[in-house]
């Protein structure tokens, strides 16, 4: 069963709100104020599915990000408020803005001018690194986050829902291996039902195939959480703390640095 959960985010900058992975985190919604575009329709986006459209808006421009980006550090700044991550997010993919290595040029010299300690993190589903200039933006970024929901195609498939059919887990696994040290992989666990399919990533197999490939990665560390708001498919089940701590052990175990959350 499917709800009727939309889009999230209606500005280009927003927050800051307290993360739980990230801390203070400053927001940056490179896709439409009025709709979702991106290039997976995951089962769980708290932004909704993508059949609610592109919107009329459009994406911000590079003059728009950094305008609105300065005024709002500087607002910040000027009342003393604290600030421990920019974060890349917002209604979609933001590596799917054409001119995305230019605006996180911009955003890394607006952070040194007005929060030099803050970090600048970029939350993505790991489609675009293929592309030779995303990959060098994300290398320059201090959390370069992406995603692996599951090492088992056909669970990757039902439940990330890639929109380009030559995205497989065997190429994203092969080249997330790039960012050999750097990268730090999120992988979302959960178990539940879409159209009377069964998914639960969380099985040995799948923790299997999981571990096999963050070896092969080499992340910086690895970010296991699980449902935290609610999802567009309803017939989806949160795996509980006490659990979660089990499978980081697990991954623990096999030399990798994973954080539970």
């Amino acid at each position: 069963m499917a709800s009727d959960q939309t889009i999230l985010f209606h500005s280009t900058i927003f927050g800051p709100i307290h993360s739980r992975r990230l801390g203070v985190s400053l927001g940056i919604n490179l896709m439409p104020s009025d709709g979702k575009i991106c290039s997976f329709d995951c089962l769980y986006c708290e932004a909704g599915y993508n059949s609610q459209g592109a919107g009329k808006s459009g994406l911000p421009t590079v003059e728009k990000v950094s305008k609105d980006l300065e005024a709002k550090l500087k607002a910040m700044r000027d009342s003393g408020e604290k600030l421990d991550v920019i974060t890349f997010s917002g209604n979609g993919e933001p590596t799917l803005h054409p001119r995305f290595e230019e605006i996180i040029d911009n955003v890394i010299k607006l952070r040194d001018r007005y929060y030099p300690e803050a970090k600048i993190s970029v939350l993505s589903n790991s489609t675009r690194i293929f592309d030779g200039g995303v990959a060098a933006a994300l290398r320059n970024v201090d959390n370069n986050i992406l995603k692996l929901d599951s090492a088992v195609e056909s669970t990757m498939r039902v439940l990330d829902r890639p929109n380009d059919p030559a995205f497989t887990v065997e190429r994203v696994v092969e080249a997330l291996r790039q960012f050999d040290g750097q990268a730090i992989i999120q992988t979302m666990l959960l178990r539940g039902t879409h159209d009377g399919q069964r998914i639960d990533n969380t099985t040995d197999q799948e923790l299997d195939a999981l571990i096999a490939a963050y070896k092969k990665i080499n992340p910086r560390e690895v970010m296991i959480y699980s449902l935290d708001r609610s999802t567009p498919e309803e017939q989806l089940e949160k795996v509980e703390h006490e659990e979660m701590e089990r499978i980081a052990e697990r991954i623990s175990a096999a030399g990798i640095k994973v954080q539970p959350f």
